[in-house]
């Protein structure tokens, strides 16, 4: 079986093919700021992209387009559904080309594969896990004012992925376990795992839980309001700081980890006390989405890129490792996760869902 993944990011688009589970090409294809200025909306960008995409998989890996099995894209910024395999149909595709749950490169994901898909025989598009997985519990939505819920934003692809790859390794199955999962990436997001479902987990863009190399996570909420109305910060500006200067960058200007890892190394005592922070808010919120469980927890799961970083594993880990087992998964392989749900679909193990 072949399939065709893509994975579209602000100024490149990764593609890979798979035979099975066996990656035989990798790609990431990269933009100029003036090819893409020259699109007001990033999901216009969709059929300058795919074009670029198909003639990578011509020229570049030499292959056969007419072979592919499918196409999957990365899901973007949608409704909330619940996680799964579903396939690109004509509600997705108005809903990702309108933007209508908010503009992001993701969107273009499904886009791109519809069109891929839509000049070949009997092959179809779709799209897994996106960042809008959700299935949290009824409690786990209230927030101290009922005009504000809580939302279920997160890394939804990699943390299935590799609670999956961490069952199997165990001999048994993703939907027998209860698990904690956090990915420390650009943003964090720590999620209760029961039994195949995500029932709590931090919003990881938005402003709630840990905050990250790039995130300010969760602040205090009435000096935030008072900085609000200052009248020195638009509302842009501070959604910047929400989402794209906080954390790390907020403090030393850079989103690095490594870096910040390196400084703290050399001695650099305030590099250290922000990246002990940083631990000590992952290993908090993972305490806090172990009551979720009752507290019966078979094992923690540390992913993302900053997962390489041993320093705040270990850091993590020494405050955690009463409550269960820790295994860390570094990095993150979006493009080998969707491929494998697309397998399980193809195989029987996945149901296909439907957008409506």
């Amino acid at each position: 079986m072949f399939i065709l993944v893509i994975n579209p990011g602000s100024t490149s688009t990764k593609i890979a093919i798979f035979e099975d589970a066996k990656s035989i090409f990798q790609k990431t294809i990269r933009y100029t700021v003036e090819e893409l200025d020259s699109y007001p909306v990033i999901t216009d960008q969709y059929s300058f992209r795919n074009q670029s995409v198909v003639s990578s998989v011509i020229n570049d890996a030499n292959f056969d387009i007419s072979q592919l099995n499918c196409v999957i894209g990365r899901g973007g910024m949608l409704k909330p559904i619940g996680a799964g395999i579903y396939e690109v149909n004509e509600a997705m595709l108005s809903d990702l080309r309108n933007n209508k749950y908010g503009e992001h490169a993701s969107n273009l994901g499904a886009l791109i594969a519809h069109e891929v898909a839509s000049g070949l025989n009997d092959v179809k598009a779709y799209i897994a896990d996106p960042v809008v997985v959700d299935e949290l519990e009824d409690v786990a939505r209230i927030s101290g004012h009922p005009l504000l819920k809580r939302a279920s934003v997160f890394h939804a692809l990699n943390q299935r992925a590799v609670a999956r790859h961490y069952a199997r390794g165990m001999g048994t199955d993703y939907e027998k376990l209860r698990l904690i999962v956090a990915h420390l990436g650009g943003g964090v997001s720590v999620g209760a795992h029961r039994y195949g479902k995500v029932i709590d987990v931090n919003d990881g863009l938005n402003g709630d839980g840990p905050f990250s190399p790039e995130r300010a996570g969760g602040l205090p909420a009435w000096p935030l309001a008072q900085l609000c109305f200052s009248g020195e910060y638009s509302a842009a500006k501070v959604k910047k700081m929400i989402t794209g200067k906080g954390g790390y960058v907020a403090y030393f200007g850079t989103n690095d980890a490594r870096e910040i890892e390196n400084r703290a190394l050399n001695g650099d005592e305030r590099a250290a006390l922000i990246e002990n922070a940083l631990a000590y808010q992952v290993a908090k919120e993972i305490g806090a989405m172990a009551t979720v469980l009752e507290g019966r927890v078979d094992a923690i799961i540390i992913t993302g890129g900053v997962a390489y970083g041993e320093p705040i594993t270990k850091a993590i880990s020494d405050r955690i490792s009463f409550i269960a087992p820790v295994k860390v998964y570094p990095g993150e392989d979006e493009m080998r996760a969707l491929a494998e749900n697309a397998l399980m679909l193809y195989r029987g193990k996945q149901e296909l869902k439907i957008y409506v």
